[in-house]
C-alpha cells in the first residue's frame, strides 16, 4: 500500500521540504499540500465537516502555494509521489492553474496527481470576484480546458465561462490525473468522471459504501474502474483486518495526517509526552515510528 502524508497540520512552512525528504526516507509513499489562494478577514460560511460548522485551524495557518510547494519537494526526493489534497482550481482561470500542474509534473515526472474540489468559503470566491454559486460547473469546465491545454497542441475552447484558442507548453509528457475530494453527490459524480477520488476520513464499513457508489456510477457511464483510483483515509484504528478490507475494495492508496498529531484513530502514541509538535525533530521521530510500526506491514 501507499501510505501519503498529508501536510495539512503543518505551520512550520520552512520544515516542509526536510519533512519530504524524511518522509521519502522512511517509506512513505507519498505527501499532499493543501490550498487556499487567500483567506477573507471575516468568514460567515460553515465549515460542512464540523457539528458547529467552525474551522480547526488557527486563522494564521499558512498556505504556501501547493505547486511551488510540491515543486520544491520533489527536487530533493526521487520517487516520492506528490498530491494537492487538494487543489481550489477553480478559483483560477484555467491557463494559471494548467501552466502551474504542468511545470510541476515536468520538472517530477510522472510523480504529480493534481487533487482538487470546489471549496466551500463563499467570501474567499467574492474577494476574486468569481461567483461562488456556480463554482461546481466551472470546475468540471476548468478541467476539460486544462486536459486540452495539457496536450501541447493548438486548441479550441467554447463554454459557458471559458472561450479562447491557445497553446500552452511545456506539456507533461505523462498525463496528470485529476483526483477529485468532496462527499457532496455533485463531488462524488466528478470523481467519477475523472481519475480518482479523494474522500474525508471515514470507517472502511463507509468506505465499502461509497466505493460501490462509485463503481456503479462508472459503470453506468460506461467507464471501467480499472486505473481509476480510491483513496481512503481510515476514521478508525489501522488494524490488519481494516487494510484488508480495504485492500479487497481495491485500494492501495491510504492518506494520513501527520503522525506527531494526536489522532484518536491511533492505536498508540507516536510522540512522547511533553514533545512539542512544532519541532522538526519531533515530526522526524514520528514519522519513523509511524512507519516501522505501521508501513512496513502493509508494503506497497
Amino acid at each position: 500500500m501507499r501510505f501519503w502524508l498529508s501536510l495539512v497540520s503543518v505551520m512550520e512552512v520552512d520544515q516542509m521540504v526536510d519533512i519530504a525528504r524524511f518522509a521519502e526516507e522512511v517509506g512513505f509513499g507519498g505527501i499532499t499540500a493543501a490550498d487556499h489562494l487567500v483567506m477573507p478577514t471575516k468568514i460567515a460560511s460553515k465549515y460542512p465537516y464540523t457539528p458547529d460548522g467552525e474551522v480547526f485551524w488557527p486563522e494564521t495557518t499558512p498556505w504556501p502555494d501547493p505547486w511551488i510547494t510540491l515543486a520544491t519537494m520533489g527536487a530533493v526526493t526521487k520517487k516520492l509521489k506528490m498530491m494537492t489534497n487538494i487543489y481550489l482550481a477553480a478559483l483560477r482561470d484555467p491557463f494559471t492553474a494548467a501552466k502551474s500542474i504542468a511545470t510541476t509534473a515536468v520538472f517530477n515526472e510522472g510523480r504529480i496527481a493534481c487533487g482538487l474540489a470546489s471549496g466551500w468559503i463563499r467570501e474567499e470566491y467574492e474577494l476574486l470576484g468569481i461567483d461562488f454559486d456556480s463554482r461546481g460547473p466551472r470546475l468540471d469546465e476548468l478541467i476539460l480546458a486544462m486536459r486540452a491545454l495539457w496536450t501541447g497542441r493548438k486548441v479550441s475552447h467554447r463554454g459557458e465561462f471559458f472561450n479562447f484558442d491557445a497553446l500552452m507548453c511545456p506539456a507533461p509528457k505523462i498525463p496528470v490525473p485529476i483526483w477529485c475530494g468532496g462527499g457532496s453527490k455533485p463531488a462524488i459524480r466528478r470523481a467519477a468522471m475523472n481519475d480518482g477520488w479523494l474522500p474525508l476520513p471515514m470507517t472502511l464499513a463507509q468506505m465499502t459504501d461509497a466505493a460501490e457508489n462509485i463503481r456503479g456510477i462508472r459503470a453506468k457511464a460506461g467507464l471501467p474502474m480499472e486505473n481509476f483510483t480510491i483513496c481512503f483515509a481510515p476514521a478508525e484504528h489501522m488494524t490488519k483486518s481494516v487494510m484488508d478490507g480495504a485492500k479487497a475494495l481495491g485500494i492501495e492508496d491510504i492518506i494520513v495526517i501527520g503522525p506527531w498529531i494526536p489522532s484518536p484513530w491511533d492505536l498508540v502514541q507516536w510522540t512522547d509526552p511533553g514533545d512539542n509538535f512544532a519541532d522538526l525533530a519531533v515530526k522526524k521521530k514520528a514519522m519513523a515510528r509511524f512507519a516501522e510500526t505501521v508501513i512496513s506491514r502493509f508494503p506497497g
